[in-house]
């Protein structure tokens, strides 16, 4: 039940970009939104310090240093089981799921079956364990993107009837590499690929911007989150970040979402909905309509074929997805730490999914194996990449 009239709010990767939108959120709005737990993988320091500011007391470190956590005044809880405890508490009624990675799948299906309405961040889950987290949706509303691009989506799409959609289309900023040519790329430094022309985020995404990873893995989680097929799914460049998503209805006419490329507005309308909460008033700004630029173009595969890797493991599904999640974590981070060219990364991860042969996976379990085999076979390639090369 909710305390005061005010939603009780977990918050899952706290100290992560996307978890610090949604603390800024709650903050502004206290009369809607009490922040009672908190999460994050091992930043001690920051989550306690979150944790004061915001009156948390129920925390959790998925890999504490030394293997222990605990500080006075707080219930601690550590690894993934208690990720768990928190989506399942009693007292709370939200779980905002903003971290990376596959640790917080398991808690996203206690959050779920336990009847709590998720706002969610986390590509890896429904990209990699979809069939086992989509079904434990119960009703309308319950299950709430933030991402930038499928939030736009969502919200365009409302209560509309899927026989009622006939595309949709996630807008990309292009990246810092949108206007090189393919040989350009052949010179491309982490520093460079860390530089990203819209958003502040971390390393790791960063660099999926870049190489235009991202957009396939997160067409393959629009997929999955509104229930629509491989040819309906299709993403393109609009470099000014203006439009995140546009939905084209079977009687030709279109929605857009605009909003400035900020992650608060998105997190602000899943925490709020069916809400909207008075940002302006309280001193966001719009996109003005005056010199509006909707420009956009197609994706060029041979730029990008991360892109193009991606959205065919989609169109393939089974034990693709998973892996793709799991070879590209490897390969991105060899990039970064410059063992591997920027344009290896597409060839490790495309070779990984070449030497699968083996069945799709049959429980999440089995997934996040995947996931972690995909990580294996392309850590191994990278390893002989430095080797030949």
């Amino acid at each position: 039940m909710r305390k005061g009239g005010r939603v009780r709010i977990a918050v899952i990767g706290a100290t992560g970009s996307v978890g610090s939108a949604v603390l800024d959120i709650c903050a502004r709005f206290p009369q809607k939104f009490q922040v009672v737990a908190l999460a994050a993988k091992s930043n001690k320091n920051k989550l306690i310090e979150l944790a004061r500011a915001h009156g948390s007391k129920k925390l959790c470190l998925t890999e504490p240093q030394g293997g222990g956590f605990s500080e006075s005044g707080f219930e601690c809880m550590s690894g993934e089981e208690g990720l768990s405890v928190i989506a399942s508490d009693d007292e709370i009624d939200h779980a905002v799921f903003a971290s990376s990675g596959v640790s917080a799948i398991k808690a996203l299906q206690k959050a779920l079956e336990t009847d709590k309405d998720v706002s969610l961040a986390n590509k890896e889950s429904i990209v990699a364990a979809g069939p086992w987290v989509t079904p434990l949706v119960k009703r309308c509303g319950q299950l709430r993107p933030i991402d930038s691009e499928h939030s736009a989506v969502w919200q365009c799409l409302r209560s509309s009837p899927r026989h009622e959609v006939e595309k949709i289309w996630l807008t990309a900023s292009g990246g810092p590499f949108r206007d090189y040519t393919v040989s350009q790329l052949d010179h491309v430094t982490p520093a460079d690929a860390l530089t990203h022309p819209t958003w502040d985020m971390g390393a790791k995404i960063t660099v999926d911007s870049a190489t235009m990873m991202n957009k396939g893995i997160e067409c393959i989680e629009a997929m999955k989150l509104f229930n629509l097929p491989f040819g309906k799914v299709d993403a393109l460049i609009h470099p000014t970040s203006h439009v995140h998503g546009i939905v084209l209805f079977c009687d030709g006419t279109m929605k857009m979402l605009l909003s400035p490329a900020d992650m608060r507005f998105p997190a602000a309308a899943a925490i709020a909905w069916p809400d909207r909460l008075e940002l302006i008033e309280s001193g966001f700004d719009y996109i003005p309509l005056s010199g509006l630029n909707l420009e956009f173009r197609n994706i060029d595969d041979l730029l990008f074929p991360c892109y193009s890797i991606a959205r065919m493991a989609g169109k393939r599904g089974g034990a693709y997805p998973p892996l793709l999640i799991g070879a590209d974590e490897a390969a991105v981070a060899a990039f970064i730490r410059g063992e591997i060219p920027f344009t290896a990364i597409s060839k490790v991860v495309e070779e990984t999914l070449c030497k699968w042969n083996g069945s799709a996976p049959s429980s999440v379990d089995d997934a996040i194996e995947l996931v972690k085999t995909g990580e294996r076979i392309a850590a191994d390639l990278c390893k002989k990449w430095r080797h030949i090369n």
